[in-house]
């Protein structure tokens, strides 16, 4: 038995240390687990640990840790998953092929993790808890998955089926990447043209409309007073503009913003029913991956709330916990909640009846997957023209407020 010390997250987002006592760190990783809590950071104490020599290890131990927080390539970890299950499918030792990954890989963090994990295997460990020492290579969900292979002795058919899981994930997160990109990037383009015209050029002519001698037009006047606070108080404009976003970020962070956040993505006229179809996807893949590799459905449901990657469907996923714990189906819960399609649900519930739950969850995540894709093209064409509306908008109409005052002029000489 070791004294640990360790950090957890509750379900609020609250951060909460003690000390506990248990036979090794893997199984106090899994009880606090159990308690609906998600540890962030667990470390034998180091009153426990005898001195003299073990000062040395105590050393080694801190520049393990620091290796553990290496971020690892997600590109890298499906190559890996890939390669290892071929490796163990061939009937290879599991010491022998991490070896040979390690020796290959080209990304250092991972090559430093797989001689590390090799090292803790070869120590008696397990694979599962080896890989739960590294958590920003090898996720919860992987370890789990991998943990349910052990059991089952079909390590090789998980693996594989993770590292598809992990392509999957990637290829959405592309998608979305590529359908915000395009508008962020020309909206950005916009605001720098026009705050340059506003900045630059108007101050130029307002130095010409003063020698007209005569009122100018409206819409001018509101761009010369515009032109004129952007000028003199830029700084502060600025300066207001990033205490908003650093602002903004800092109460996203926490729980109550995170989950006004998301509940607002989920509503936005244009994104919102793309992000809906990503976070449906994302449940039903994760959860269809965990419950066909062995992953007991309430296990599986608390690794899905904690990578849902939004919080109104990690809320709706929490409770319907709940309501398994107290005898109930999951379609019930799923359908209460309002988050999921009607069409979901009936999914599910014909799974639940037939035993079938897994097959169609996947199914579900496959067809939102395709609902991405035509999501995405659909969104890409309508963008377009809108963006090109805004740009001759905003700038069109900088330049004829501009221009009024000259035409007004040439009216008035004719």
């Amino acid at each position: 038995m070791s004294t640990f010390v360790y950090t957890v997250r509750d379900r609020a987002g609250r951060v909460h240390t003690g000390r506990s006592v248990a036979d090794n760190q893997q199984l106090l990783i899994m009880e606090l687990q159990r308690r609906g809590l998600t540890p962030t950071q667990v470390s034998e104490s180091s009153e426990a640990k005898p001195r003299g020599a073990a000062g040395e290890r105590q050393g080694l131990a801190g520049v393990v840790l620091g290796l553990r927080r290496g971020k690892v390539k997600s590109e890298e970890m499906v190559v890996f998953t890939r390669q290892l299950a071929t490796i163990v499918n061939a009937g290879l030792p599991l010491m022998q092929g991490l070896d040979i990954l390690a020796q290959q890989t080209e990304d250092a963090n991972l090559c430093r993790t797989l001689k590390q994990i090799a090292s803790d295997v070869e120590g008696g460990e397990t694979f599962s808890e080896a890989l739960g020492k590294h958590p920003n290579a090898f996720p919860e969900l992987y370890v789990s998955m991998v943990r349910a292979g052990e059991a089952s002795g079909n390590l090789d058919g998980i693996l594989l089926r993770l590292a598809e899981y992990m392509e999957a994930t990637a290829v959405l997160k592309r998608k979305i990447r590529s359908a915000m990109t395009y508008p962020i990037a020309a909206f950005c383009l916009v605001i720098t043209i026009a705050s340059g015209l506003l900045i630059w050029v108007v101050p130029r002519f307002q130095e010409i409309f003063e020698g007209f001698g005569k009122e100018l037009p409206g819409p001018t006047r509101v761009l010369i007073a515009a032109s004129h606070m952007l000028s003199s108080n830029f700084l502060w404009v600025v300066g207001m503009a990033l205490v908003i976003f650093f602002a903004g970020r800092a109460y996203i962070s926490t729980a109550s913003g995170k989950m006004l956040f998301d509940a607002l993505m989920l509503k936005l006229p244009v994104f919102g029913k793309l992000f809906r179809k990503v976070a449906i996807s994302r449940v039903t893949r994760t959860l269809s991956t965990l419950s066909h590799s062995g992953v007991p459905i309430l296990a599986a449901l608390e690794i899905v709330e904690r990578t849902a990657g939004n919080k109104v469907f990690a809320r709706a996923v929490r409770e319907s916990q709940d309501s398994i714990r107290a005898g109930k189906t999951l379609a019930e819960p799923w359908e209460a909640s309002g988050v999921f399609p009607p069409m979901v649900t009936r999914m599910i519930s014909v799974g639940e009846k037939t035993g079938a739950l897994e097959t169609l969850l996947a199914k579900i995540s496959d067809f939102y997957d395709q609902e991405v894709d035509a999501t995405v093209a659909s969104l890409t064409s309508l963008i377009e023209p809108l963006l090109i509306a805004f740009l001759g908008i905003t700038v069109g109409g900088i330049v004829i407020a501009l221009f009024l005052p000259i035409l007004s002029m040439s009216t008035l000489l004719s």
